[in-house]
């Protein structure tokens, strides 16, 4: 068994990574982070990962997303893809799905604040992700620690103020 986090460096996809370490630890299972990185500066700026402003330098965000996993989650793997065009989330997700389910994972733990809503914005990868049926989805909403028993909630991330 294996656990998979699509992560873009969001808020909710850190608290995905976090509570996907959290499980992993207590079910000693591993964990992979995967990225799609599209080379295409509107992109990075809706993805917040660059300023109105700034340039955008695709191996500069790689690193930064792959340094916030080496951070929240020093045990995990991190594996990114990129890609040349911007194509829309549907495809996006494909490209996600697929490195998903290189690892054969048995739940994919997603950060997402819309994923089951009745109403879905277009805008969300998390929609095509989580309607995969080869494995489990566990969607994270909240940034606050599991309360779980047997869960040791990862101190570092929740005492940075992301949770609470």
């Amino acid at each position: 068994m294996s656990f998979v986090v699509p992560f873009d460096g969001s808020e909710l996809a850190e608290a995905a990574l976090v509570r996907a370490v959290e499980y992993g630890r207590a079910l000693e299972e591993a964990v992979t982070a995967v990225s799609v990185v599209p080379e295409r500066t509107r992109y990075a700026r809706e993805k917040g990962w660059i300023e109105p402003d700034e340039t955008y330098d695709v191996d500069a965000v790689v690193d930064t997303l792959e340094a916030q996993v080496a951070t929240l989650a020093p045990e995990a793997t991190f594996e990114y893809e990129r890609i040349r065009e911007f194509p829309p989330q549907e495809r996006i997700a494909d490209h996600i799905e697929r490195l998903i389910e290189a690892h054969d994972p048995q739940v994919v733990f997603l950060g997402s604040d819309n994923v089951g809503r009745v109403v879905t914005p277009l805008t969300s990868v998390g929609v095509y992700v989580a309607d995969e049926e080869f494995y489990d989805v566990y969607v994270v909403r909240q940034i606050r620690p599991p309360d779980l028993e047997a869960i040791a909630p990862h101190a570092e991330f929740y005492d940075q103020g992301s949770g609470g």
